[in-house]
């Protein structure tokens, strides 16, 4: 079996949402990089998701529809899912696997980074230090945000954690001769088109899309997508903190959207659910997000992330609010739940 261009017309057995499965003819690996394309010739990112002896499962990052299963073709690229980044990426408004939708050129390449990260030696993280100021009296004096921290916002429905967010991103700045370095960047994850273009707005008026990347995937776009939007934006910000040595902030809205992917995706591949329908592996997934963050001793820059979270119905014991407060080592949930109410209040 040789890796190369794979016609799929008579191994597509079915197509289930995001998920295109096939019989396995051809060497491949788990969490490849392919291409699905159509009988119009349009091609469709997607990745390797799982696959055994018999047959492999491609989770498609765009809409399936017009797939048929005689007339789809897969293209193997023959390596892991990447994003290719380089020195143009501040300023720059993508969807969530990294494509412009600001209307400007390509994003220059300097090279190609695994969106799954890398894993970081703990011995190497340096402890977090340095206040990343946001604005907001109650996270800066109560929960203050560190450099290279990890730090979650829990919020419930009803409550203004959009408006919050997007006033941190706008003026969250540090002091000192670290300042000049400072960078943003913003992912909204499963949001709707009015929010995504008020976000965008509220970064275009204020001068502060120059330090900022922004990365939108929509409620509309394919579930498979929002896994990635978060992993995407992490990329960038590992190559703008620890190649052009800048002190990030990710600022991530709303994981709870991406926790309900997730759930959504682990349905469609059959595994056995675990507390409340979630996958039993979340708690390693959200880790393999949050771990992420830190200052890596001998490397320039930091990455400094701030997650927000809707805990459905304010229950601090759901698994989506209890796993991240594990991994995230979070306050105590009274305090933490509250925030959102004490920053927006009038």
């Amino acid at each position: 079996m040789i890796r190369g261009e794979l016609s799929v017309r008579g191994t597509a057995t079915r197509i289930e949402g995001p998920l295109l499965s096939l019989e396995r003819n051809v060497v491949v690996d788990l969490g490849d990089a392919v291409e699905v394309v159509g009988e119009d010739g349009s091609a469709r990112l997607g990745r390797v998701s799982a696959l055994d002896d018999a047959r492999m499962v491609v989770e498609v990052l765009e809409s399936t529809s017009g797939l048929s299963l005689q007339g789809t073709r897969l293209r193997l690229r023959g390596e892991p899912l990447s994003f290719a980044v380089g020195p143009g990426l501040l300023g720059r408004v993508l969807d969530g696997v990294g494509r412009p939708i600001d209307g400007g050129p390509p994003l220059p390449a300097r090279r190609a980074m695994r969106v799954d990260g890398l894993p970081i030696n703990p011995a190497s993280r340096v402890k977090p230090h340095e206040l990343v100021e946001t604005g907001f009296t109650a996270l800066d004096l109560l929960n203050s945000v560190v450099r290279g921290q990890k730090l979650p916002l829990f919020s419930e429905g009803g409550l203004p954690h959009d408006r919050m967010v997007a006033e941190i991103a706008r003026g969250a700045r540090l002091r000192g001769a670290s300042a000049g370095g400072f960078a943003v960047v913003f992912v909204g994850i499963g949001i709707s088109h009015d929010t995504a273009e008020s976000f965008r707005s509220a970064m275009e008026t204020s001068g502060a899309l120059e330090h900022t990347v922004m990365f939108l995937n929509l409620a509309s776009e394919s579930s498979a997508q929002r896994l990635l939007a978060p992993r995407f934006a992490l990329t960038a910000a590992e190559y703008l903190a620890f190649v052009e040595g800048r002190h990030v902030l990710v600022v991530m809205t709303d994981m709870t959207n991406y926790c309900e992917a997730l759930r959504e995706v682990s349905a469609s591949h059959g595994e056995i659910p675990s507390r409340k329908g979630y996958p039993g592996y979340m708690y390693s997934d959200l880790a393999s997000l949050y771990e992420r963050a830190g200052i890596l001793a001998g490397r320039p820059g930091s990455l400094t992330q701030l997650a927000v979270l809707t805990v459905p119905g304010g229950d601090m014991s759901h698994p989506i609010a209890d796993l991240t407060g594990y991994i995230t080592r979070a306050r105590s949930s009274s305090t933490a739940r509250s925030i959102a109410w004490v920053c927006t209040r009038p």
